[in-house]
């Protein structure tokens, strides 16, 4: 049995996690049983999509509005977990919180968005003749926003750890008359298979629409591509030390990218980062205090002369940083460190 009043990172992570598991298996509950208690009073295929007026424009078949939300809530609360499992942010009170929050909100989007979809198709022989929907949209957007008010304050129960100070920051020696180079990347192999499956499946439901096989298909393209095009950039980091400048890039191209002149560089230091840390993956955070977030873990962080800071996942940070400062160091060398 874990002591309740065990504070530590381990202990509080044992009661949170089932909290958290416990909440993604009810909402998984609720998103399987209500379609198939009430199968034999829905059409097939169903109502999906309103339009401006509030009467139907668009359908599902009954065995993908079953499915769909249950795999997209699988996913999410399942990567949401793992990443909660894996990581020291949950005794930091702002990620747990922001964890909590979104947990919540996904959930109870879900949760509403079914019923009120369940609610206008029950008991109507054709998705054509579904109820319209007008003061329901309210509702499907204030009440997960209700959830995730509650999500964050339940989050924000429990210890809240102080952050560890910088650390010192590595430092190697440069010989005389050489010019240095330093380029490392970090990879994200789940952002590269999410490129392939959602770029796969906008080419196959574009031929699939237009040779007609399947109606209405061309409305899934656009989001499949931009999907595709979100995990291309969040599929790699590379960052590249020279004399001159500090320069970052994402993506297979490299590109976009951003090069940051060595004078208005102050120092660099390694620290670990996690997703639920800083609010997820990408490029996380304002102008002044931001981190480019590939994978968990290990991170060069390097602190401008303005006072802001930025942080980005790379492999072997701590030789980056060791560069970072020695050159800084060479460029001003009367400046104590």
């Amino acid at each position: 049995m874990t002591d309740p009043r065990d504070t530590s990172a381990t202990g509080f992570r044992t009661r949170f996690l089932p909290a958290a598991a416990a909440w993604a298996v009810l909402v998984a509950a609720v998103l399987v049983a209500v379609p198939l208690v009430l199968a034999g009073r829905l059409p097939d295929p169903l109502a999906t999509h309103w339009g401006p007026s509030g009467r139907p424009d668009g359908s599902m078949s009954f065995a993908a509005f079953a499915l769909f939300p249950v795999v997209l809530w699988v996913a999410v609360a399942g990567i949401g977990i793992g990443v909660a499992a894996r990581a020291r942010t949950l005794v930091r009170r702002a990620p747990r919180a922001f964890y909590c929050a979104g947990l919540a909100w996904a959930g109870g989007l879900l949760i509403t968005t079914q019923a009120f979809t369940v609610a206008a198709n029950l008991d109507r022989g054709d998705w054509t003749r579904a109820a319209g929907m007008t003061w329901q949209v309210a509702v499907v957007v204030v009440a997960p926003i209700a959830l995730g008010a509650l999500g964050w304050l339940a989050g924000r129960r429990g210890p809240d750890a102080s952050p560890a100070p910088p650390p010192a920051e590595p430092v190697i020696d440069l010989s005389p008359g050489k010019r240095p180079v330093w380029v490392s990347t970090a990879t994200a192999p789940w952002a590269s298979w999410l490129t392939l499956v959602a770029l796969a499946a906008a080419v196959v439901i574009a031929a699939a629409a237009r040779s007609g096989l399947i109606r209405d298909g061309w409305g899934a393209v656009v989001p499949l591509a931009l999907t595709g095009v979100v995990g291309a950039v969040l599929s790699s980091v590379s960052v590249r030390v020279v004399p001159e400048s500090l320069t970052v890039s994402v993506g297979p191209l490299r590109w976009p990218l951003r090069r940051v002149r060595l004078d208005r560089v102050e120092r660099a230091w390694v620290e670990e980062r996690y997703p639920a840390q800083v609010g997820g993956w990408g490029y996380r955070g304002l102008p002044g205090r931001a981190t480019i977030m590939i994978r968990g873990g290990e991170c060069l962080v390097v602190r401008y002369t303005s006072g802001g800071e930025l942080g980005i996942t790379v492999d072997d940070a701590a030789a980056g940083a060791a560069l970072l400062n020695a050159l800084i160091a060479r460029q001003h060398p009367s400046v104590e460190r």
